[in-house]
């Protein structure tokens, strides 16, 4: 008596269904990492602003405290100007960005772009007068999740 064996075997059809399946889970797996991908890039542009708004803003204060004269600003050009013994360092907000300028005679720099406001205004206090400068960076994203807002505070040193 001979047994008989069965030979078992994929169908086509079943290799059609794993086939289907596999391509689903790898376009899933797939838009996945471009989507992780595209906020660790929005994540990494989002701390290097900040980082540079923290960096001119540093320089800003240290620009107020170093002034040797009041502070000026001029409302009509939006431009903060600090004199540093014989050098006029001034601030300009224009075309949305921020300009500095280190000398009279030098040209306006760009030290922080795609600024959506920018507003400069003294502080009166008993004894002294400081300065608050308030920030906004222009978003990326529309809405963004997160108001890019900044706000320094600095007092001139003993003129």
């Amino acid at each position: 008596m001979r047994r008989r064996t069965r030979t078992r075997g994929i169908t086509l059809i079943e290799c059609l269904v794993y086939i289907g399946a596999l391509a689903t889970v790898f376009g899933m797996g797939t838009a996945a990492f471009y989507h992780c991908a595209a906020n660790s890039a929005a994540l990494r542009r989002n701390a290097d602003d900040i980082a540079q708004v923290l960096h001119i803003g540093e320089l800003w204060r240290a620009d107020i405290r170093a002034a040797t004269q009041p502070v000026r600003f001029d409302a009509t050009e939006q431009t903060l100007h600090l004199t540093h013994n014989e050098t006029v360092v001034a601030y300009k907000f224009a075309d949305h960005q921020i300009l500095r300028r280190s000398r009279t005679d030098a040209p306006w720099v760009v030290i922080l772009p795609r600024v959506a406001q920018s507003q400069m205004t003294p502080e009166p206090r008993a004894h002294v007068t400081g300065w608050c400068w308030e920030l906004e960076l222009k978003s990326i994203r529309d809405p963004a999740p997160i108001r890019p807002l900044f706000t320094f505070t600095a007092v001139p040193g003993p003129l």
